[in-house]
């Protein structure tokens, strides 16, 4: 049984009428209407998150003329799912279905873009190039699959909406307790975020011999335990089922459970190190860790798309740098990375790709560049992906992060997953690309030299000639090290 929406619902506006909300929609629509500007629904597969999503949206552009976006994780995702996809029940698109044709003023397919009559745009877009859609900033966006997107995507627009008096809808199902659960979590504490989990055995969208049914096919598809896991994830919107295909789940779990994220603040008498992940379209990313005997402390986390040398170089330096003919100038702090004027850097580890050199940087690398800034890259040649997924997990066990400043980054580790092959039904032999790829692709070349750099900090300094004992001249060290052993 269904109720009516609102009588000035976004269909009804020419007359056109025909669309309903479920009773389990009701609590959010009416949010909307009241005027919410701030929601997260965690609902069960097939309970009409995004058609309420996109109803809303053409309500809104009808009540306010701006710009709305319907952001799914990835550009080419976007539009298999929502741009492209059809009603099963009805037969009719999913956009011709929320922004009934009467209403507009011509369709966009190319740019996913739809123009209404009353002057708004409405566009499906990716948040794997969230900072390159900002031409002209919306005033509602729906951010579809929200547990899987691209976090700093929020933290991009979320001034925007600020400043514009703008909304925001998170839709999703849980992907275990990573960002979609973090903003759940935001949500239930702020004042004015409507907030709700549904599961499938509360809506009634699903008869229990049906959701037996679905759970019994999961389980025949990708077995025993994936299939359950999937079920509860996505039936029973259950954050603690495991990630299917997870790659450092398991271990970034039990880093929690044995309190070894929490703080870890800058021990001053040692050198901070960094590896890289490079990109430019895609996103650079950078790990910032201390060796402290065999332990190693992850300090801090950098991460940004389209930025050059320039920007990363004064990113570690935590001030403003420049290069004036050829000499390097230091300006003011920068907001938010004042703190690594303290620090006192080590080794800086970029994978293969720092030493290619580009036609757009005038035949120079990334490498070259930042030489320029006074920060002299490692390179790290590329080696089997097995490997360094392997050595990562090993390095997991010796690690502790802080708490505040390496979310972003641990987000992403906790993300990381191997695809699913549909053809050979099973996991595929690699990681599936995605914004989690970046801060584990970094944190994989930790794995790869941070022994080196602790035998090279454990390294004992040489002796003057006037500091040596009886013991340094007549007994080599191992020698020494047997006497104590007999002792």
């Amino acid at each position: 049984m269904a109720t009516t929406a609102s009588p000035s619902s976004p269909t009804e506006i020419d007359g056109l009428g025909g669309w309903y909300t479920e009773p389990h929609q009701d609590d959010l629509w009416r949010y909307l209407e009241a005027g919410g500007l701030r929601a997260t629904a965690i609902w069960h597969r097939r309970a009409g998150k995004d058609d309420v999503a996109m109803h809303w949206a053409c309500k809104a552009a009808h009540k306010r003329r701006g710009n709305y976006w319907h952001m799914l994780p990835q550009a080419e995702q976007a539009r298999k799912a929502i741009w492209d996809a059809i009603n099963p029940h009805t037969g009719i698109r999913r956009i011709d279905e929320a922004f009934p044709l009467p209403l507009r003023k011509r369709t966009l397919n190319n740019e996913m873009k739809i123009e209404l009559k009353c002057g708004s745009f409405w566009q499906v877009v990716g948040s794997d190039n969230f900072n390159a859609l900002v031409g002209s900033p919306p005033v509602g966006i729906v951010f579809s699959e929200w547990a899987l997107a691209d976090p700093h995507a929020w933290a991009y627009m979320r001034p925007i909406l600020r400043e514009n008096g703008g909304w925001a809808i998170f839709i999703t199902t849980p992907r275990g307790k990573n960002h979609g659960w973090k903003l759940l979590q935001a949500a239930k504490a702020a004042k004015g975020w409507f907030h709700q989990v549904l599961s499938a055995d509360q809506t009634g969208v699903f008869t229990q011999a049906e959701l037996e049914e679905e759970r019994l096919e999961l389980i025949s598809e990708y077995g025993e335990e994936m299939g359950q896991n999937l079920f509860e994830q996505e039936y029973m919107c259950s954050f603690e089922a495991a990630i299917m295909g997870a790659i450092y789940a398991r271990q970034m779990r039990k880093l929690t459970e044995a309190g070894r994220i929490t703080a870890v603040p800058h021990d001053p008498t040692l050198e901070v190190h960094t590896a890289w992940d490079l990109g430019y379209g895609d996103a650079t990313a950078i790990w910032f860790f201390q060796i402290a005997r065999a332990e190693v402390h992850l300090i801090d986390y950098v991460q940004n798309t389209g930025k050059d040398a320039r920007f990363y170089a004064s990113a570690l330096a935590g001030q403003e740098l420049e290069l004036r003919n050829g000499r390097l100038w230091r300006g003011n702090p920068v907001i938010g990375a004042e703190h690594r004027q303290r620090y006192r850097y080590g080794q800086h580890h970029g994978p293969h790709d720092t030493a290619a050199k580009t036609l757009a940087a005038g035949g120079r690398s990334f490498g070259d560049q930042m030489n320029d800034f006074g920060y002299s890259m490692n390179v790290i040649p590329a080696t089997n992906q097995a490997d360094q997924i392997n050595g990562a997990r090993k390095t997991l066990e010796s690690c502790w992060f802080d708490e505040k400043m390496t979310e972003k980054g641990r987000d992403g580790l906790s993300s990381y997953h191997y695809a699913w092959d549909d053809k050979k039904k099973m996991l595929a032999d690699e990681p599936y690309h995605d914004w989690s790829s970046h801060p584990s692709d970094a944190f994989e070349i930790i794995g790869q030299v941070w022994q080196p750099v602790k035998a090279a900090e454990d390294k004992p300094k040489p002796k003057f000639l006037h500091e040596l004992t009886a013991d340094d001249v007549f007994f080599p060290k191992e020698q020494q090290r047997s006497k104590m052993e007999r002792l």
